[in-house]
């Protein structure tokens, strides 16, 4: 397993107290790495601020602002997970942890349509996040090509959505949007916290 792959593992494998004592001292030349992981930072940093602007909207305009408050309700609503599971563990597989980055961020791409509709007047920032979960989408694609991982490459077209949730009122429209922006935090969260871990060590 190249230098590179088993840093790509490390960097999706909770808990992240283990990079902290991961032998990464092999790519501390790998100057063309090192690019991606800061650039790759500062985006998803940007792409959790735009998710929190979202949020904040959603709270003032409709006074949906505490999950706990509503998690009775989630059980109700078909609101699409992105799962995670394969990126954690000693067993980590990076083919099989890399297809549901890819296939999260397209979750989520998808389910921002569900947030257009309810708040069409801020189409443009709604576009903006699928627009910025499609290019997340590619950079990775496209560092695992230029390390030659074997990984298949699927390219995902951004007219190729997925079915909106179905929401039996208004109000439940309104709850799926506050989750469908938390679940996607969390999930950018996650992708961060890993990011900055590697670029600090």
């Amino acid at each position: 397993m190249c230098a590179v792959t088993r840093v790509l593992a490390l960097l999706l494998w909770a808990p992240w107290q283990a990079l902290l004592g991961a032998p990464l001292a092999e790519l501390s030349g790998d100057q063309r790495f090192h690019i991606f992981l800061s650039n790759n930072l500062e985006f998803t940093r940007k792409i959790k601020r735009d998710v929190a602007a979202l949020q904040h909207l959603v709270c003032d305009t409709f006074q949906l602002c505490k999950e706990e408050e509503l998690l009775l309700l989630r059980q109700d609503l078909s609101i699409a997970q992105a799962p995670m599971e394969r990126c954690h563990g000693r067993s980590f597989q990076a083919e099989a942890c890399f297809s549901q980055i890819r296939e999260g961020l397209r979750t989520y791409q998808s389910s921002l349509d569900a947030v257009l509709e309810l708040l069409p007047g801020h189409a443009a920032l709604v576009e903006s996040l699928q627009l910025d979960a499609a290019n997340l989408s590619s950079n990775i694609q496209h560092q695992l090509q230029m390390e030659d991982l074997g990984l298949a490459t699927v390219m995902y077209p951004m007219e190729a959505r997925g079915p909106l949730p179905a929401f039996s009122s208004h109000f439940h429209h309104q709850v799926g949007t506050f989750f469908i922006l938390a679940d996607f935090q969390r999930f950018l969260e996650t992708a961060y916290r890993a990011l900055r871990h590697l670029a600090h060590l």
